[in-house]
C-alpha cells in the first residue's frame, strides 16, 4: 500500500508547546495541516482551530488502519497477507521501530500537541461568544483525554506510565514531558480530561449537519466508562463508578440501540450502514466520505476487490471466532464472510470466494458501501472513493457504540456481585438480535457476549484478553478453512492451523515497547516498557 505524504508537525518530544523551551523541544509554529496555533480572535477563528484537532482522526497511521495491528494481536484475526511488521506485532516479537508503532505514537502526541495549544489559546481568546468558547474547550479537553487514552492502554505499564504534560503545569514548555509513575496515573489524568470536557460539551442533538463528528457529552461520558473499566483491571474499585455513567449516557446523553427492524438480522446489520452513521447507537466514530476519513473498510477487502476495487485483504477472522457464535445468533453472517455466503456487491450479487483469504473469511461489517452501483461497475458507486490508495467510503467507522456501554455495564455489575441486575443491559443486546435472554449472567456470559456483538470492531479484543487474565486464548494456535479451489464457492475445506501458537508473557507483552529512537531523543530520560 502506498503511504500519503500529509505532512503533520509533531513536536520531538510531542507535547512541549510553550514559549521558553529549547528549539530541541519546541515548534511553536506548526505548519503544513490546519493548526491550532494563532486562531484565538473570534468565533469562527476557534471553530477552525478544534476542527484542526480532529485530523489525525483520518490518518492511516491510526485510524485508517496502523492502530488495528495491536488489535490483530487477538485469537480473532490473523495477518491475511505477508507483512512483516505486522507479523512482528502479532507475534509478540515488535522491536517498537516497527511503523504501525512508532508512527501510531507520534500521530497520538501530535494530536495531544494540538490539544495543549488550543487550551491555551482558547482560554486566552478575545472577542469570542462563551457558548462557542465553552464549547471549544470542551473539544480540546475531549480530545486530549481520548489521544492521551489509546497512548496509555498500548503502551501504559502499571509500573510505568507513559508521558505527558499540559499547560495546566508550571513546568509545560519547559522540559521534556514527564513520564508518570503507572498508567494508572495516565487514566486518571484521562478521566479529569474526559470530566471537564462533560461538562462543557453539548448533547450530540444539538449539532447540526455541519457539527456532526465533533466531540459530543455522550462520547465523553463513553470513554470515561472505558477508560475506568481499563483502569479496574488494576482497581477494582473502579468497577462502583462505571453503571451510573452507563445510565447518563442512556438518560441524558440519549442513547439507545437501533431495533425495529423486520429482524434481528436487520437491526444489527443496520448499525454498520451509511444511513446510520448518526444513529442513536452512534457515540464516537471516525466521521468519512469518499474524499477523507477512515480507510479501514478498504483494508479488509478482498486484495485487489475481485478485480472490481482496490482491497487490502488484512485483518482476516479466524475459525475460533466463527465457532464462538451461537448457531442461531444472525450477528454472526452479518459479521463474517465465509465460502458460499451470498453479498452485493457493486449491483450484483455474488457468493464469496477469496483467491486471498489464509483463513477462508472476511470481515463483512464494513461491506455495506461497495453494495451500490450497477453491473459491476465501480464509477457507479458513490459511496466508496475510487482512489486506490486511500480508498475510504461514505460509512463512518465506529469506534464506541452504544451496545458496548451495555456490555460495560453488565460486566461492572457482575464484577462487583450483582449479577442478577447485570441481566438486564446485557439481553438488551441479546434481544435486539432475537436470542434468549440469560438469567443471571456469569463472566463467561459477558466475555461471550463482548466477543460476538464487538467482532471485528475497533474495541480491542486483545486487550480484553490480558484484561481478563486469558492468556492461553491469546497463545492457543488459530484455524481457518482451506478450501480445495479457491474461486469455486462450494468448494469442500479442511479446518487447518493458519496461525502458530504464540509466546505470549504477560510478565513482558501487557504493554507495547516504545520506540528505542523516541528514548534516544530523550537522552534515556523515557525508559522502555518494562520488560522490553
Amino acid at each position: 500500500m502506498k503511504k500519503r505524504n500529509i505532512y503533520i508537525p509533531v513536536l520531538i518530544a510531542l507535547m512541549a508547546g510553550g514559549s521558553g523551551c529549547t528549539d530541541k523541544w519546541v515548534d511553536t509554529k506548526p505548519n503544513g495541516a490546519p493548526s491550532t496555533a494563532f486562531f484565538w480572535q473570534s468565533d469562527n477563528d476557534l471553530r477552525k482551530a478544534t476542527a484542526a484537532l480532529y485530523i489525525e482522526m483520518k490518518s492511516e497511521e491510526t485510524w485508517g488502519r496502523d492502530l488495528f495491528w495491536v488489535q490483530d494481536a487477538s485469537d480473532d484475526l490473523i495477518v491475511g497477507r505477508v507483512k512483516a511488521n505486522g507479523e512482528n506485532i502479532k507475534n509478540f516479537i515488535p522491536t517498537g521501530r516497527e511503523d504501525y508503532l512508532a508512527e501510531g505514537w507520534k500521530r497520538l502526541y501530535g494530536t495531544i500537541s494540538k490539544a495543549n495549544q488550543a487550551i491555551q489559546g482558547i482560554q486566552s481568546a478575545v472577542n469570542v461568544s462563551d457558548a462557542v468558547k465553552k464549547q471549544s474547550l470542551g473539544e480540546a479537553y475531549f480530545m486530549r483525554g481520548f489521544a492521551h487514552f489509546w497512548i496509555a492502554y498500548m503502551w501504559g505499564h502499571k509500573n510505568q506510565g507513559v508521558p505527558f504534560d499540559g499547560p495546566e503545569n508550571a513546568e509545560y514548555g519547559k522540559r521534556i514531558p514527564p513520564q508518570l509513575a503507572s498508567v494508572t496515573d495516565n487514566y486518571a489524568q484521562i478521566i479529569s480530561d474526559l470530566q471537564k470536557a462533560a461538562d462543557l460539551l453539548p448533547l450530540f442533538e444539538s449539532y447540526g449537519d455541519a457539527d456532526k463528528g465533533r466531540a459530543h457529552k455522550a462520547a465523553a461520558w463513553a470513554y470515561m466508562v472505558k477508560v475506568y473499566a481499563y483502569w479496574a483491571q488494576f482497581d477494582k474499585t473502579k468497577w462502583q463508578l462505571v453503571p451510573a455513567l452507563c445510565d447518563k449516557i442512556r438518560d441524558e446523553g440519549h442513547r439507545a440501540l437501533i431495533t425495529g427492524k423486520a429482524s434481528g438480522k436487520q437491526n444489527y446489520q443496520a448499525v454498520f450502514s451509511v444511513a446510520n452513521n448518526w444513529s442513536s447507537e452512534y457515540i464516537w466514530s471516525v466521521t468519512s466520505g469518499m474524499q477523507g476519513g477512515s480507510e479501514f473498510p478498504g483494508v479488509v477487502l478482498e486484495n485487489k476487490g475481485w478485480l472490481k476495487y482496490n482491497g487490502w485483504g488484512y485483518f482476516q477472522p479466524t475459525e475460533e471466532l466463527y465457532e464462538e457464535y451461537e448457531a442461531n445468533d444472525p450477528r454472526r453472517e452479518v459479521t463474517i464472510l465465509k465460502f458460499g455466503d451470498k453479498f452485493t456487491y457493486i449491483g450484483q450479487e455474488k457468493l464469496y470466494t477469496s483467491t486471498n483469504s489464509l483463513s477462508g473469511f472476511q470481515m463483512n461489517k464494513y461491506m455495506e458501501p461497495y453494495s451500490y452501483g450497477s453491473n459491476g461497475d465501480m464509477s457507479s458507486n458513490t459511496f466508496a472513493s475510487s482512489n486506490p490508495d486511500y480508498p475510504t467510503t461514505a460509512l463512518s467507522l465506529p469506534l464506541i457504540r452504544y451496545a458496548e456501554i451495555l456490555l460495560f455495564k453488565a460486566e461492572a455489575l457482575i464484577e462487583q456481585g450483582r449479577a442478577g441486575e447485570a441481566a438486564a443491559p446485557l439481553n438488551e443486546v441479546r434481544t435486539r438480535v432475537g436470542l434468549a435472554p440469560v438469567a443471571t449472567p456469569t463472566m463467561n456470559d459477558l466475555k461471550h457476549e463482548r466477543r460476538v456483538e464487538l467482532a471485528c470492531e475497533w474495541t480491542d479484543r486483545f486487550h480484553d484478553l490480558k484484561r481478563w487474565g486469558d492468556y492461553a486464548k491469546i497463545n492457543a494456535p488459530l484455524h481457518g478453512r482451506i478450501h480445495a479451489n479457491r474461486e469455486d464457492p462450494a468448494s469442500p475445506y479442511t479446518i487447518k492451523e493458519v496461525w502458530p501458537a504464540r509466546n505470549f508473557n504477560p510478565d513482558k507483552h501487557m504493554a507495547w515497547p516504545i520506540s528505542p529512537d523516541e528514548i534516544a531523543r530523550t537522552n534515556g530520560a523515557y525508559k522502555q516498557t518494562p520488560g522490553w
